[in-house]
């Protein structure tokens, strides 16, 4: 059918919360008002649920291609929009890398038959591909990835140089992973020497330490401000790095902006004694004042997006000895849900949510027509009932590798259903049959 009209909804769009009912034809949000009617339209009544914008996740790893035994853009999108998360951003350490013009488009080839959310690509930045990076349209991905600190697929961009050629050579947006090589190598090797490759997970953070952190970050950010380029620092995990980012200017027109994850934002460094290297992540999780200082700049506006990190693999491949334990974990299913649990802890507000996990990401990669509740904008839209309490299990998680660091959580708020490009993707636990991911598209 052409026609959706979902009726009854608490529309949460640009800092406000409206009753209304939302008519999609085809793929966009045709109207948006009280009392709309149309008989040629399939209805569905959400009885005074929130209606949100589709959720848009700025760094996902899916796996694919060259690493599909962990999740695949089809697994990995299904357990997406099961979380309201109908577009993402993927990341180019992937098997091979993300990091020609070639493989970019190839990924996209694989993207549109297989995903059921909208879909971007980082382009990899490496030590030696810098021509490339020249020849990239600025509208042609959602912008370029730079590991200034090693982390799963080793594509460390450590040339200082050539991060300097990097920077002054693309109008695009320059994501970057930001943890000091030199320092953490160190900090591994102290630990070594004590522990053999048997450290103690709880020694994570220490050796992926703020310091490394920090080094990196604000190196790159000074960079950024001496270059003139358009910065964006993925994961920030301590409380110092917070005072690098300004809130005293509107998101569109600020250089250089910074993100915070799910996992930063809900774990510390105590919850490795019950959850150990399920949670080891690079960044690692730090301090419980670090979550504090994170979460006040979050809600002060110095971190402008909330993303997930996805990053799945196999549970034998986490079970092993700290040196050979992979690092990331599974999220884009329960990154909402969790943002909820804060809501319901009167931490942030629904609009909140929306403006940094819908709104700001498509101010800040300037995504077209997408983050929003608009008219003529694309019908991406997550239905979220906050009365209908439910438990994080095996026999629910959606991810390829099948486990979740939630696993056990009882959430008291659930996704419904989810709309991408006006077509009911997900309902109530169940899945369209079929894909309908589109490439994201920019205004650049």
């Amino acid at each position: 059918m052409d026609k959706i009209l979902i009726k009854n909804a608490r529309v949460v769009n640009e800092n406000s919360v409206i009753e209304a009912d939302v008519l999609i034809e085809k793929d966009l949000i045709a109207r948006i008002g009280p009392d709309i009617s149309d008989d040629t339209a399939r209805v569905v009544d959400i009885d005074g649920n929130y209606l949100l914008p589709g959720l848009i996740d700025d760094q996902v790893h899916f796996r694919e291609p060259g690493l599909t035994h962990k999740g695949d853009i089809a697994s990995e999108s299904r357990a997406a929009v099961a979380g309201g998360i109908t577009s993402y951003m993927e990341q180019p350490n992937t098997n091979p890398q993300t990091v020609t013009l070639e493989k970019l488009e190839e990924k996209f080839a694989m993207a549109a038959k297989a995903s059921f959310a909208n879909h971007s690509f980082l382009f990899g930045g490496t030590n030696d591909n810098l021509e490339e990076i020249k020849r990239l349209d600025k509208n042609a991905c959602s912008g370029v990835k730079l590991f200034l600190g090693s982390s799963t697929g080793n594509m460390l961009v450590d040339d200082e140089e050539v991060i300097e050629k990097i920077f002054r050579n693309t109008e695009m947006v320059i994501s970057a992973h930001c943890e000091d090589e030199g320092t953490i190598r160190a900090n591994l090797e102290r630990y070594k020497k004590e522990y053999g490759d048997d450290i103690p997970v709880k020694f994570h953070p220490l050796i992926r330490s703020a310091e490394a952190c920090y080094l990196s970050s604000s190196k790159a950010v000074e960079l950024a401000k001496k270059t003139g380029a358009r910065l964006h620092v993925f994961h920030l995990s301590t409380g110092r790095e917070t005072d690098l980012f300004r809130n005293d200017i509107p998101l569109k027109d600020k250089k250089i902006t910074a993100e915070v994850c799910i996992h930063h934002l809900w774990f510390s460094d105590a919850d490795y004694d019950n959850k150990g290297t399920l949670i080891k992540w690079n960044p690692a999780v730090k301090t419980a004042q670090d979550r504090a200082q994170l979460w006040e700049a979050l809600l002060d506006d110095r971190l402008d997006v909330i993303a997930t990190d996805h990053a799945p693999h196999l549970l034998e491949e986490k079970d092993q000895v700290y040196t050979k334990a992979p690092s990331g974990g599974p999220l884009v299913q329960h990154a909402l849900p969790a943002m909820l649990e804060k809501y319901h802890e009167g931490v942030l507000s629904l609009e909140k949510i929306v403006e940094k996990m819908c709104h700001n990401p498509a101010i800040l990669f300037d995504i077209e027509k997408r983050g929003y509740v608009r008219e003529g904008y694309f019908a991406d839209l997550a239905v979220v009932d906050l009365k209908d309490a439910w438990k994080v299990t095996k026999e629910n998680i959606a991810y390829k590798c099948g486990w979740s660091p939630f696993e056990g959580t009882t959430f008291r708020s659930k996704i419904s259903h989810t709309f991408v490009n006006g077509h009911l993707a997900y309902e109530n636990g169940k899945f369209s049959p079929e894909p309908h991911g589109r490439r994201l598209t920019f205004v650049r």
